[in-house]
């Protein structure tokens, strides 16, 4: 549950938190000097005083830009072969902008494919498929949230369809070969499009077009997901948070 305070509620918080606080002055003063008329008196100068000092402080702190971040709402695209390394590699980047405190999400093909089964495999579908996603994306940045997504996408179109649909998008192509990912896939899934029991399987099946404007190339077979981690995570800082 999402909870958002009205202006009206922090105006009378503030309101009661003044005059708690000046009752606490004029009720000291008195203690020690007996005098109610002179509590009343320090009480009023010392309200509008800091009143007046508030105002000031927070104007000139407006002025200074030390200490804020700008993020502009960022995506972050995975594509590549399955068992490439996406997800994997996906979640960490999740895991650590998180930690820089940037307000990030992370969206998988597997969670919407378990939401959405009947989405379909062949180009049409994963065409239409993955501008929704990107539609979506957009949707989420319009409302200052960055995004990451690991989706095979494996046609330019797509590709191009994402930087056309989102705004400051990173494609990350997680490269590596057939062979390999045959050799990492604990689900049997290149075992069973290679015997047709699964169709449209790209790399098997269906086919992947290489990226051509890839903004980072990770070479999974060579780059532990941890370093490609950083890679990353050190770009996207570097250009879309200041």
């Amino acid at each position: 549950m999402l909870l958002k305070e009205k202006n009206i509620r922090s105006v009378v918080k503030g309101i009661s938190w003044r005059f708690l606080a000046t009752a606490t002055t004029v009720a000291i003063i008195y203690v020690f000097f007996g005098k109610l008329t002179l509590a009343v008196a320090a009480g009023a100068v010392e309200a509008t005083t800091k009143i007046i000092l508030y105002w000031a402080h927070e104007r000139i702190w407006q002025r200074i830009g030390w200490g804020i971040r700008k993020v502009e709402p960022f995506n972050v695209w995975f594509t590549g072969l399955p068992l490439s390394g996406k997800s994997t590699i996906a979640r960490l980047v999740h895991e650590r902008m998180k930690n820089e405190g940037i307000n990030v999400d992370w969206i998988d093909s597997s969670q919407i494919r378990r939401l959405i089964p009947d989405i379909g495999y062949t180009r049409k579908e994963r065409v239409k498929h993955l501008k929704r996603i990107a539609y979506l994306v957009k949707k989420l940045q319009d409302n200052d949230v960055s995004v990451i997504c690991s989706f095979i996408s494996p046609y330019e179109e797509t590709r191009e369809n994402v930087r056309k649909i989102t705004k400051n998008s990173v494609i990350v192509y997680t490269k590596a070969s057939v062979e390999e990912c045959k050799r990492r896939d604990y689900k049997g899934l290149y075992e069973k499009a290679l015997s047709g029991q699964i169709k449209h399987f790209t790399g098997i099946s269906d086919q992947f077009e290489e990226p051509q404007n890839a903004d980072i190339v990770i070479d999974t077979e060579k780059t532990s997901p941890e370093k490609a981690a950083d890679m990353i995570v050190k770009y996207v800082l570097r250009r879309f948070v200041k």
